[in-house]
């Protein structure tokens, strides 16, 4: 039973290289430097998410349903998962306050999740 791929090292937590690849077919092995997507340095709990998100196809509505989770609860995993990822997250702007209430008009959102989110602009 294979495990599971270590992205960080046990002993000092500095992140790791992949350095070796072997194939159990043919017996060959390649050595050099390799990379694995960003994706690889995800948390269990942050990969679950992805993979609820991707099958809601990012209906946030949808990902709050099947998580039992509120919208702003998502919008923050959701940040979360940006930073982890290394993109950076855009400024604010007033653009961001019309959305919020676009979303409490269509429902998509409460009027007590929009004051938050209003207040944490």
């Amino acid at each position: 039973m294979p495990y599971e791929l270590l992205t960080n090292c046990p002993v000092c937590t500095h992140t790791l290289k992949i350095t070796r690849l072997h194939c159990t077919h043919c017996q060959t092995t390649i050595e050099n430097e390799f990379e694995v997507s960003k994706l690889a340095s995800l948390s269990k709990e942050q990969l679950q998410f992805v993979e609820v998100f991707l099958m809601c196809r990012g209906n946030i509505k949808e990902v709050e349903k099947e998580l039992g989770i509120s919208y702003p609860t998502v919008r923050g995993k959701l940040n979360e998962l940006l930073t982890v990822l290394g993109y950076e997250q855009k400024k604010k702007t007033e653009t961001d306050g019309k959305k919020i209430i676009a979303m409490v008009e269509t429902g998509e959102i409460t009027p007590d999740e929009a004051i938050r989110l209003l207040k944490e602009n």
